[in-house]
Formats: C-alpha cells, sequence, structure tokens
C-alpha cells in the first residue's frame, strides 16, 4: 500500500542506497578512473598473449559472430564487431564532445582555440616527421600517423592524480588538445586509411543523414529512433571503403546543442507532472497505476530540458569509458612478448620510431608550436598556464594508447609491423604517463612554492 508522500520519509536503507548510488555515479565519471581501467586491460592482454594460453587469445577474438534473418546474414570475426561496431560509439562520445567544445567551449572562438589548435597541430607533426625520419622503407612508412594521436581518458587522468594544484585552464588546455588531435585523427583515418572508394555507398550514407534531419526536424528527441538511420550510415561507409567508425564521428557532430522543440515548456510539464503525482498519490487509495501517467510525464520533461548533445553523451560516457573502451584495449594490446621477434625486418624501425616519436615529438611539437603562436602573436598563454605547465601538457599528450592503437590496425597488415607497432605504442605510453606523473608531481610542488 502507497502511503500520502506527505507521511512518507526515507528508510535508513533508501538513504544508504542514494548515497552509494552517487558515489558509484561520480566513480563512473572520474577520468583516472577509467584510464586505470585501460592499462588494466592492456596488461591481462599483454599476459594473456603472452601466456601458454596465448592460442586461446588469438582463437578468441577470431570467433565468427553472425546476426541476420533469414537468408540474410552479417558474419564477421568478434574483432571486426569490437573494432568496428563497438569503436562506432567511441566515435559518437568522440563526436559530441567536439560538437560541444565548439558550440560552447574551448573551440567556441578562435581567441579561446588558437593556442590549443597550434599545439595539437605541433602534437602532430613532430611526431609524423621523427618517425618518417627514422622509417624510410616505403612499407615502414605507412605507419606515420601512429604516433600522431593523444588517449583522452589516459593523458586527462594522469593529470587528475596529479590533484588540484594544477590550474583549471592547464587541465583545459589538455583536453582541448587531446580533442583537436582526435579531430586531426578522425581527418587522418578518411583521408589516408581509408580504402579504394566506392561512390555508391555514400548514396547510403547520405539516406541516413536525411533520416536523421528529418526525426530533428519533426521534434524526436528519444536517441533510439537515431539507431537505425546510424546503422545507415555506417553500413554505407562500410560500403564506400572509408572505416565505418566515422559514422559515429558524422552522428555525434549532428547532435543537437540545444533541447528539443515542445509545444510546451517542459519546466511547466515538470511543474504539473510533480503536482499530478502528488495529488494522484494521495487520493488514489494506495494505487500505483495511478502514478504512472504523471511519472512518464515527468521523464520526459526531464529528458526534454536537457541537450540531446549532453544527455546521449552523458549516457554513454560510463558504457565507453568502464566497458567499450576495455575490450578495445583487451582485443587489441595482447602483443606476445615470447614472439617477439627484435631482430626481424622493420620490427626495431617501426618500434623505435613509434616510442621516440611519443615520447619526445609530442612535447617537442606543442612546445615548438605554442612558442611560435606566442612569439608571432597568433594566440597568448591563457592565465595561471606558464611554460612548465605547457612541457607538462606536452608530457602527457605523448600517452597514445587507444587511438593510436587504432590507427596501428589500419596502417600494418603484416603481423610483424602490427606488433612492433603496438609494443611501441604501449611502451610510450607507459613511459610518457611516468614521465608526466614524475614531472607533475615536480610541477605542482615547484607552483604551490
Amino acid at each position: 500500500m502507497i502511503r500520502p508522500l506527505s507521511e512518507t520519509a526515507p528508510t535508513r536503507a533508501q538513504i544508504v542506497t542514494q548515497k552509494a548510488f552517487r558515489a558509484i555515479e561520480h566513480f563512473m565519471h572520474i577520468e583516472a578512473v577509467s584510464g586505470i581501467v585501460l592499462l588494466v586491460a592492456a596488461a591481462f592482454a599483454l599476459a594473456w598473449a603472452s601466456s601458454p594460453w596465448a592460442h586461446s587469445y588469438h582463437d578468441l577474438w577470431h570467433t565468427p559472430v553472425s546476426i541476420g534473418i533469414g537468408d540474410l546474414v552479417f558474419s564477421r570475426s568478434l574483432h571486426f564487431w569490437i573494432n568496428d561496431v563497438l569503436m562506432t560509439v567511441f566515435f559518437l562520445v568522440v563526436g559530441m564532445e567536439i560538437r560541444r567544445e565548439i558550440h560552447d567551449g574551448a573551440l567556441a572562438s578562435l581567441r579561446l582555440a588558437a593556442l590549443p589548435i597550434v599545439a595539437a597541430l605541433g602534437g602532430v607533426t613532430a611526431p609524423a616527421l621523427i618517425y618518417l625520419a627514422i622509417n624510410g622503407d616505403p612499407l615502414l612508412r605507412h605507419g606515420w600517423a601512429v604516433p600522431t594521436a593523444t588517449d583522452i581518458a589516459f593523458a586527462v587522468g594522469v593529470m587528475a592524480l596529479l590533484g588540484r594544484s594544477i590550474p583549471g585552464n592547464l587541465r583545459i588546455l589538455l583536453l582541448a588538445l587531446a580533442i583537436i588531435d582526435d579531430i586531426v585523427a578522425v581527418i587522418i583515418i578518411a583521408l589516408f586509411y581509408s580504402g579504394g572508394l566506392d561512390y555508391s555507398g555514400l548514396m547510403i550514407a547520405a539516406l541516413g543523414i536525411v533520416a536523421v534531419l528529418g526525426l530533428q526536424w519533426i521534434g524526436i528527441g528519444n536517441a533510439y529512433a537515431y539507431v537505425v538511420p546510424g546503422a545507415i550510415i555506417w553500413l554505407g561507409l562500410l560500403q564506400t571503403g572509408a572505416h565505418p567508425t566515422l559514422a559515429g564521428v558524422v552522428l555525434g557532430l549532428m547532435t543537437p546543442v540545444f533541447p528539443m522543440r515542445a509545444q510546451e515548456n517542459p519546466l511547466t510539464v515538470a511543474e504539473r507532472a510533480m503536482h499530478e503525482c502528488v495529488e494522484n498519490a494521495r487520493a488514489g487509495g494506495g494505487r500505483a497505476d495511478v502514478l504512472i501517467r504523471p511519472l512518464r510525464q515527468l521523464r520526459l520533461a526531464q529528458r526534454e530540458l536537457v541537450p540531446p548533445v549532453v544527455r546521449v553523451q552523458q549516457a554513454l560516457h560510463p558504457w565507453v569509458a568502464f566497458g567499450i573502451m576495455p575490450l578495445f584495449a583487451l582485443a587489441n594490446a595482447g602483443v606476445s612478448l615470447g614472439d617477439v621477434d627484435a631482430a626481424a625486418p622493420g620490427f626495431g624501425p617501426v618500434m623505435f620510431g613509434v616510442a621516440l616519436a611519443l615520447v619526445v615529438g609530442k612535447p617537442l611539437g606543442v612546445m615548438l608550436a605554442c612558442w611560435a603562436a606566442v612569439r608571432l602573436g597568433i594566440s597568448r598563454l591563457p592565465p595561471q598556464v606558464t611554460w612548465p605547465g605547457v612541457l607538462l601538457v606536452g608530457l602527457l599528450a605523448g600517452i597514445g594508447f587507444t587511438m593510436s592503437i587504432f590507427i596501428a590496425n589500419l596502417a600494418f597488415d603484416d603481423a610483424t609491423l602490427l606488433a612492433a607497432a603496438k609494443f611501441g605504442v604501449l611502451l610510450a605510453s607507459t613511459s610518457a604517463a611516468v614521465l608526466g606523473l614524475i614531472y607533475g608531481l615536480y610541477y605542482a610542488r615547484a607552483s604551490a612554492g
């Protein structure tokens, strides 16, 4: 039996449960924790791939997984479903983050975006040049883009471990740089790591885009309604030969930054629904069904109050950070150390080129680009941001991991070269994280003093 709301007080169990859920929600949004989960997944993959059970590791990811109806069957390996399907959701979150920053964040104006744009371009150019200087062979040069990426979760996570002594503007600079880095990585994938394009697929993708615009035009705010149009865009890009995960970026950039149009103010609807909820509970005589309608209206009003780009991103963030990205790391970081042949042709140059480009090229490129931009008057350092702070950003930008491994899978078909690139990324990302943490502690102590 339902008691009147005025007589209902939360029990101790409810209070503890609410606190637990708030703690879990806070936990799920801490980038430092997601970075640790990524690291654990990568370490587990390395250990598994180097263990006596290594064959089971490789067999697992080659397991065929099929979906279909009747004679229409789509069958691919589990590795494909992770790298090409699930990672589309990762790119969707990236696209929405870019959309938000362009609307009202670090990329909202040229004045705000100038320094991180220049820093990101420097952090892409210098590693690419260092890698190409080490790898002159045409086959090896195909991996030039592997060390150009920055892993947002890892980089921001390491900075989070340094505590609140790091100035807020420095955190914003790192986040903006990493986001722009993702934009550049998406462009690189589209231009350099897509096969010969079959333009017939563009018509399919365009159909999906038109469907998304149509749903937005008629005011459909339910995210599930966009799954089918998104799948059509994905299939179209797969047909063209472009990497299908770019469908996530397209959808993310199309996500509205304002609440969907409504016939009535959502606040008014929420207020009325709350009032109706209270009145029905008091007069309902213990019947739960009288609350269904106002609660449904309250949920809809709550949904319409928040812009889709914020609502969907927050809903997907825990799944991406603690599900998709660790699963990607588990499926792709498994380099068998016992099978690594450092003497194999190309292994040493690729591994060394990737590692040196990330650990040295990233901070060098970020520092030189920022110095040139300030010296030429293109931009200036934000308040509380000093040159030692910019060096810290550069060091942390050397953590490539997720995006670097993703590009490595596109760059190399040869198993030896792919293993070399992955090993270089893992070595560099670990080194950059350790160097960034050590230097960051020194920087924080020096700034506090």
